[in-house]
């Protein structure tokens, strides 16, 4: 076992004696201050730290100091403290058990193998070095997943006084979340997009402690909040077993299809009839993001909302749109006193969120981070940061791709009228969807002609909704967290907006995981959680915490080794290295068709179909594919960044497209991309909101691993917005951009390209019967390689 923690800031002596005493672990009960020596010391602070137990005491004859003694008998002894005796019941404390995490003989190997920050130093320890490491020990992780602080908490340590109480720069879990206060406001917004000339409203909900503190907000933006409509969405699903289609040549610049907002009148405003401080509308759910339970015992608010177009908002549910990402703004606005809420959507009655103080956080994953990462471009005052995980920056690259209908992994068919469809939750209430259905199918309609299925351009609709032009707008400072193997929402997304962000003076913080399409703020290896704690109450709290400068710029979690997360400056800056795709020079061929039974069982399982064509050796597959493979490396390298495949290829058709996957061949143990439970419940605060603990494991023996994939059409080799010809048999040059990734390739392994038509899990499957050439010697591959000491 490994533990990773980032977020346990040096604290000077003094400064931990003032936070020891602030959390009852000196000043209180007095006999810490005063006792005469280290194990007197010792044996106060351990006396306290059993909160399920009125004296502390009666649990030292559960916990050895060797296999000879336990510790009752050391302390009345009257012997000396030492590291070796201290980290012994440390290890203990902490839930590690004997013979499984450490040997007594072996105490120090354990603490250095399992990477506990605890204090070192050698000989004899006065009462201070007793102070300095238990103040240590509490910020330390348990084998459970928690700061030992943290477990303290869980267990009943804190007083539920609900006011904010920081410890090593963290917020520590004192309020009571048996007694939360939840209440529902309507946020007038400035759009219409329910064309009724009145702004529309969206409901959000509020979940806050009973404290008479302001306290921050955590604000998650989620279309799915109020309920889905399954069976409409799957009915809505698109048929992708087309053709792909040619398309008519054009020489459209960027510039002709450029989204420009329009300025229009703001819609008439609601009457105000006058102002309560009390909301009259309640509701029963509780947190539904596992970060956001988190918080709340830690005393931050937690707000929802759906947005418009969703059950109890007004208005039409476009995916992605400006005027979706505008009521959510608006929400932020309200949160930080800019906007009116109304307690209902009839009375006319506002009120105030007097009791925020105006700092708000957006969270989520997916569509939620997405959100959050869209009103974070709209430089809305009062948005202090976002954590978005796994999210979209440009809607185009997750629907579409260089001019192909692209279905994000996992979902064949799905696309931005679906999705749309899943979340206008006002199907769910007979009156409203009875009053909205014809507006409702009209709507689908026209967003189904804009976002243009057919050809799978770039237009204005797709511009509209790619937040990466809007990025210079952003004041937040910015926390990213994706998977490296999320095919559903791919790494471009991350990268992309990485990138832009270089130009601007905010902070940004990156988390680049192993897994798919996941939250990992309950991981086992990593301090994720602790991190935000760091940050939230540093940019919510202004605790002077130094967290900007604490956490680590990138944090990688390493492809090739279980539980263990490096840090490094940056992504994706290494100077490319030109490879060529093969020794031989000659041309060579694959075909795009499959027989009909074939053809027929790769679209019910396309995740066999994927490992059938990763395997470098399948003769049933070799007619429709292409696969070049590198030498071995004689040392480890890591990919960094974007790869390219440059390729000269012709098509026997009008039409054509490039798939490719690029793979490590090699016999391994790799890291599985889904987290397993550790069979462990963790509290977030005081038996609260309890998750399961998780950790990625090593999988049995692998020879290949897919390390990235990208989609071309060749005839938008220019441009996602222009069509170029495509003459049949005629070589066309073009450059396919792999999604990024970081991946360490062990020595002896070999860097592998297949190359391919069909993706029968992303793209169209129209088994067109078309013969790909490709001219070896004038196509190469563009990799930025590093050796393993570079960071």
């Amino acid at each position: 076992m490994k533990i990773n923690q980032f977020a346990v800031v040096d604290t000077p002596f003094e400064t931990q004696l003032k936070e020891l005493a602030t959390i009852g672990f000196y000043d209180e009960p007095v006999q810490v201050a005063h006792a005469k020596n280290a194990t007197a010391v010792w044996r106060e602070l351990l006396r306290i730290a059993f909160p399920e137990v009125q004296d502390g005491r009666v649990k030292f004859r559960d916990i050895a100091i060797n296999t000879r003694e336990d510790l009752a008998g050391y302390l009345n002894s009257g012997a000396p403290v030492t590291e070796e005796v201290f980290n012994a019941v440390a290890l203990q404390l902490l839930g590690f058990v004997e013979e499984v995490d450490y040997t007594f003989d072996k105490v120090a190997e354990a603490v250095a193998t399992i990477n506990l920050p605890l204090y070192h130093k050698a000989g004899r320890w006065d009462a201070d070095d007793v102070l300095t490491a238990w103040y240590q020990l509490l910020v330390t992780h348990t084998r459970d997943g928690l700061q030992f602080i943290d477990d303290l908490a869980s267990r009943g340590y804190f007083m539920k006084n609900n006011v904010p109480l920081f410890f090593n720069g963290k917020a520590m879990a004192t309020f009571d979340t048996s007694a939360l206060i939840r209440e529902v406001v309507y946020v007038e917004t400035d759009v219409d997009t329910d064309g009724d000339g009145v702004r529309d409203l969206v409901r959000a909900e509020v979940i806050r402690p009973d404290t008479g503190v302001k306290v921050p907000t955590l604000f998650t933006a989620s279309p799915y909040y109020q309920g889905l409509n399954n069976e409409a969405n799957d009915a809505l699903v698109h048929n992708v077993d087309v053709a792909l289609l040619r398309k008519t040549p054009n020489t459209l610049t960027y510039e002709e299809i450029k989204y420009e907002p329009e300025q229009e009148a703001l819609p008439e405003a609601h009457e105000i009839a006058g102002e309560v401080t009390e909301t009259t509308e309640s509701f029963t759910g509780t947190s539904h993001v596992d970060l956001n339970n988190y918080f709340l015992a830690r005393g931050f608010a937690v707000v929802y909302s759906a947005g418009v177009g969703t059950r109890h908002s007004d208005g039409m549910q476009d995916t992605g749109s400006p005027e979706q990402v505008a009521s959510m703004r608006a929400v932020v606005e309200w949160l930080a006193g800019d906007r009116l809420a109304f307690i209902d959507k009839h009375s006319g009655q506002t009120i105030k969120a007097n009791w925020s103080n105006g700092k708000v956080a957006m969270t989520g994953k997916s569509y939620l981070g997405t959100l959050a990462t869209a009103v974070a471009t709209t430089g809305v005052r009062g948005l202090e940061t976002v954590i978005s995980e796994a999210a979209i920056s440009d809607w185009y690259q997750y629907y579409r791709d260089n001019g192909l209908v692209i279905a994000p992994g996992g979902f064949p068919g799905e696309d931005m009228d679906v999705l749309a469809e899943l979340v206008y939750s006002r199907m769910l209430d007979s009156a409203d969807w009875h009053r909205t259905k014809m507006q409702w199918h009209g709507f689908q309609h026209a967003t189904a002609e804009h976002m243009d299925r057919t050809t799978g351009d770039y237009n204005t609709y797709w511009d509209a909704r790619n937040y990466l032009n809007n990025v210079p707008n952003i004041q937040a400072d910015i926390v990213m967290v994706h998977g490296l193997n999320d095919w559903n929402v791919k790494p471009r997304q991350v990268f992309r907006l990485w990138q832009n962000l270089q130009k601007l003076p905010v902070v940004k913080k990156l988390y680049l995981h192993q897994g798919q399409h996941i939250y990992i703020n309950n991981n086992r290896s990593l301090d994720f959680a602790d991190q935000m704690n760091l940050w939230l109450s540093y940019k919510l709290y202004g605790v002077q915490n130094q967290a900007a400068s604490q956490l680590p710029d990138v944090t990688w979690q390493a492809n090739d080794q279980a539980e263990t997360w490096e840090t490094v400056h940056e992504w994706g800056t290494t100077t490319p290295t030109t490879l060529p795709l093969a020794a031989e020079t000659a041309t060579v061929q694959y075909e795009d068709w499959q027989i009909a039974d074939d053809f027929a069982a790769y679209k019910q399982n396309f995740d066999a179909w994927r490992q059938q064509m990763l395997q470098r050796e399948n003769d049933k597959l070799d007619v429709n594919r292409v696969v070049f493979v590198q030498p071995a490396f004689e040392q480890d390298v890591v990919i960094d960044g974007e790869v390219t495949l440059q390729l000269r290829i012709k098509s026997s058709a009008d039409v054509g497209l490039v798939s490719a996957m690029l793979v490590d061949y090699g016999e391994a143990r790799r890291l599985a991309a889904t987290p397993q439970p550790q069979g462990v419940l963790i509290d977030r605060g005081t038996g609260w909101q309890p998750t399961p603990l998780v950790e990625f494991q090593l999988a049995k023996p692998t020879t290949e691993k897919m390390i990235s994939i990208g989609h071309i059409n060749l005839q938008n080799r220019t441009a996602p917005w222009r069509v170029d010809d495509l003459v049949p048999d005629e070589f066309v040059d073009v450059a396919l951009t792999l999604q990024p990734t970081r991946y360490r390739l062990p020595a002896g392994h070999q860097l592998g390209v297949i190359v391919y038509g069909t993706d029968f899990e992303m793209t169209v499957r129209g088994n067109q019967d078309i013969r790909y050439t490709i001219d070896v010697e004038q196509s190469q591959l563009i990799v930025p390689l590093q050796d393993n000491t570079q960071k």
